[in-house]
């Protein structure tokens, strides 16, 4: 890692934009990239805030916060070949089974590991563990790590992207990857149109304690105002967690955000029951609207939107930072192509390759999440009876739940 004060414009390969998930992870595995190929590839990476810094304060990091993720079993497959998953494996807590219901209606069907002779369908990890993890190895990684450091603008170029910080530093990239989440500085001053779906739901989110062990069971409950998913955690002192996602209407989410502790509880142990044992505590309480966003065109002249700034879902299926890191492991693969054959690594045959790249499973992830918030999410009798039996037939006919488990692991073919 390097850190640079200098007002001179510094010349990089690729700068991203973003430190989270996506951009941590991206630069990670570019700088595995040049180390198998023995190439050198200046890679900057742009981040607000660091799990060090506010660490200290006491805050966590914005992109690391108290959440946790469902990382699926073929994200975990890219990201060990991608040389990242063995220093976040001891982070991880597997999921094992999965159980779908409908709630106050027949509907119900389970996922299983072992069906697919797999040790799991995926890993429970905390993001603020995660960022920690990730941010040592950046430090001991070749990237030049500008952090805490905002982007104030960017200009595109013919040869290259130019980059001004708050701090008055200056970047050149032949490649930008914007990966700064929904509300991309990038996106902004490259006045690119971002469409919107509002789903009028709240997420809630939270970390809570129950009286039995969760067994690696994940759950996915329909309930009358929104989904609600219980993932399994790894104990503290003993106590066994799980990491709740609770989908509400705003009312309804402002009201259990005020609701005392036993109050909160005995809600969500109504509204969940009792398949995950009883609920005897919960952390802090954050919440955020649930909406669907997407880039049709995820690309900008030597620039790449990835992860959240390219599009955001609703965590129904537990499908967004998946999504987003097919995105990275394509714009790898093609980083990899120019490299190899002597290109323009912020040309106009990569951004678009790296599109074509990624239209089908984008658009077929954003629509299959969409239709599942839209058939799960209201009281329509037709629809209700129609999932129901849908979930029912998964039961009876288990070669059904092959292309369903194969979406949830996130595999694409």
């Amino acid at each position: 890692m390097t850190t640079s004060t200098s007002t001179e414009i510094q010349q990089f390969d690729i700068a991203i934009v973003g430190g989270a998930m996506a951009g941590a992870t991206l630069a990670l595995g570019l700088a595995n990239l040049a180390k198998e190929l023995k190439q050198p590839l200046n890679i900057a990476l742009i981040e607000a805030h660091s799990p060090e810094i506010n660490t200290q304060k006491n805050q966590p990091h914005q992109g690391f916060d108290a959440r946790s993720i469902a990382v699926a079993q073929g994200s975990i497959f890219e990201l060990t070949r991608l040389g990242i998953w063995p220093h976040l494996a001891h982070l991880g807590t597997a999921i094992e089974n999965i159980h779908v219901s409908d709630r106050g209606h027949f509907g119900m069907t389970t996922l299983n590991a072992r069906d697919f002779h797999l040790p799991y369908l995926g890993q429970v990890v905390e993001l603020e563990r995660v960022g920690a993890a990730l941010f040592n190895q950046l430090q001991q990684a070749q990237v030049s790590l500008f952090c805490p450091a905002k982007l104030a603008q960017m200009e595109a170029g013919i040869e290259a992207n130019q980059l001004l910080l708050v701090d008055g530093q200056r970047l050149s990239a032949k490649l930008v990857v914007a990966a700064d989440g929904h509300h991309s500085v990038v996106r902004r001053d490259a006045k690119l149109p971002l469409e919107q779906v509002d789903f009028q739901q709240v997420a809630i989110v939270a970390n809570v304690a129950t009286d039995r062990a969760h067994q690696q069971w994940a759950y996915e409950r329909f309930t009358d105002s929104g989904p609600l998913a219980i993932l399994p955690m790894a104990n503290i002192d003993g106590q066994p967690r799980v990491s709740l996602v609770w989908a509400l209407a705003p009312e309804k989410a402002q009201q259990m955000l005020a609701a005392s502790k036993a109050e909160f509880l005995q809600t969500l142990q109504q509204d969940f029951g009792f398949r995950a044992g009883a609920f005897i505590d919960v952390g802090q309480r954050y919440s955020y609207p649930l909406m669907l966003s997407y880039m049709t065109r995820p690309i900008y002249q030597r620039t790449v939107f990835i992860g959240n700034a390219a599009q955001t879902l609703h965590p129904i299926a537990g499908q967004g930072f998946n999504l987003g890191l097919r995105d990275l492991v394509a714009l790898i693969a093609e980083v990899r192509q120019a490299l190899e054959q002597n290109e323009d690594i912020g040309g106009a045959k990569l951004t678009h390759q790296y599109l074509a790249q990624r239209v089908d499973d984008r658009e077929s992830t954003i629509n299959n999440v969409e239709f599942l918030v839209r058939g799960f999410s209201n009281q329509h009798w037709p629809l209700v009876a129609g999932r129901n039996l849908g979930l029912r037939l998964l039961s009876w006919c288990p070669p059904l739940k092959t292309p369903i488990a194969r979406k949830a692991m996130g595999w694409k073919g």
